[in-house]
């Protein structure tokens, strides 16, 4: 399974190109470049939410971030959303912020996402992709794990189980 995505990660790398989301330096980004952002302070953004409400990623300094960059055009960030959920659920309540960053190309497409599918956390549209180049993401999935002080502490490629204990493990570490 791991070899599949990382030949689907080559093929969208090489497919992207200079032009990929995460490309800031005007050269070809590669999965070690993008892993540089890891134990550096988090690049912050405004977005809106699906209501239309402006909100800052630095605002939830204090906080543990579970940062998901994700879209409704990708199985496996539909498959993860039901364990983000219920991670969420159990941790919110001791600091834990979820916010789930969409790349789709309409908003429209997120709500119908949001119409079958109970999200209890935070669904932001980043419609240039500019947090997404931020973060210098260049396939979906990815999600960062920011701590209280807005460091970045890990990235995680592709689809994952948060409740499963190894990684849910490094998350209750920080909170």
């Amino acid at each position: 399974m791991k070899e599949i995505f990382l030949i689907i990660c080559l093929f969208l790398l090489v497919a992207m190109g200079p032009s990929s989301p995460g490309n800031t330096s005007g050269r070809s980004i590669s999965p070690i470049d993008s892993d540089s952002i890891v134990n550096s302070r988090a690049p912050d953004f405004t977005l809106k939410d699906v209501n239309g409400k402006t909100v800052t990623l630095s605002s939830f300094r204090g906080k543990v971030v579970l940062l998901n960059f994700w879209a409704t055009w990708c199985p496996p960030c539909r498959a993860e959303m039901p364990a983000l959920n219920r991670l969420y659920r159990e941790s919110r309540h001791r600091g834990l912020e979820i916010i789930a960053v969409s790349t789709d190309r309409s908003i429209d497409h997120i709500k119908d996402f949001l119409e079958k599918n109970r999200v209890d956390f935070l669904m932001l549209f980043d419609e240039d992709r500019g947090a997404a180049k931020q973060y210098r993401v260049f396939s979906m999935p990815t999600t960062f794990l920011i701590d209280r002080n807005g460091m970045v502490v890990e990235k995680f490629y592709g689809e994952y189980d948060w409740t499963e204990p190894e990684t849910k493990g490094k998350i209750e570490k920080l909170l």
